[in-house]
């Protein structure tokens, strides 16, 4: 498969091995070499499109922390480096933005409606999109106690979301919150895209804009890469589990 990379060649390149290199860390044994074949060998569903959902965008920049660092930016960062390491291990994906902006519909006056046309746009592109499945990259935020911190996976009340979710934060408990584990929790039926969208969704909160010393981590290309690749490598670690369950009852 041939595609083109989105920004540094070097820097997604990089992004890549570090993927396997994850990969390869947080399974053992046959596990961590059946994980390591499917990054490779791409033993994944044939019509599988990963919906890489950077959250919020344009004049909603989401949570804010007291630099003035905006949830959006985090979110966008995160976003493009997770789908640099996709696209270098041969896994299908799309962005639902790849800049700074609102994905509200063209001639939509008015925050609040840019808003809801925004969320009902990025509803639509998951639903449309055959063999779906959605990843959403936020920050959370928490002023009333700054100290709390780490990454957490919620998911939706697909079949597939709470598997993947479990693959992904065990990886994010073993590379970033080290100490603090976290446990993945259904999502509130009161988060419109993640209750509305057909297919299996998690949404990724990567860390908390509430608390100044993840802020600063957040802000910074190495972590935003550790995360990245974090979550591809527990996106290809469910893939691998799944294709092993259907060879079994092929079997």
């Amino acid at each position: 498969m041939f595609f083109v990379i989105r920004g540094s060649r070097i820097a997604a390149f990089l992004c890549a091995a570090a993927c396997l290199v994850i990969v390869s860390t947080i399974v053992s044994g046959e596990e961590r070499n059946q994980a390591v074949l499917a990054a490779e060998d791409e033993l994944r569903p044939a019509t599988r499109v990963v919906v890489i959902d950077a959250g919020h965008g344009g004049a909603d920049g989401g949570a804010v922390s007291d630099d003035g660092t905006t949830e959006a930016e985090i979110n966008l960062a995160v976003a493009k480096k997770l789908e640099a390491v996709f696209d270098l291990l041969g896994c299908e994906s799309i962005m639902v933005r790849q800049e700074n902006l609102s994905v509200h519909s063209e001639g939509v006056e008015g925050l609040r409606n840019q808003k809801v046309s925004d969320i009902h746009n990025r509803v639509d592109l998951v639903n449309r999109t055959q063999g779906a499945l959605l990843i959403s990259i936020h920050q959370n935020s928490l002023p009333q106690v700054r100290s709390v911190h780490g990454a957490q996976v919620f998911y939706n009340e697909t079949e597939e979301a709470a598997g993947l979710a479990g693959t992904v934060q065990a990886a994010l408990n073993q590379t970033v919150n080290p100490g603090n584990e976290k446990q993945k929790k259904a999502i509130d039926p009161s988060v419109y895209l993640m209750a509305h969208i057909e297919q299996p969704g998690i949404l990724v909160e990567c860390g908390f804009l509430s608390n100044p010393q993840e802020t600063e981590r957040l802000k910074t290309e190495a972590y935003q890469t550790r995360l990245a690749v974090t979550i591809a490598a527990g996106y290809f670690q469910y893939e691998t589990r799944d294709s092993e369950a259907d060879r079994s009852h092929e079997g």
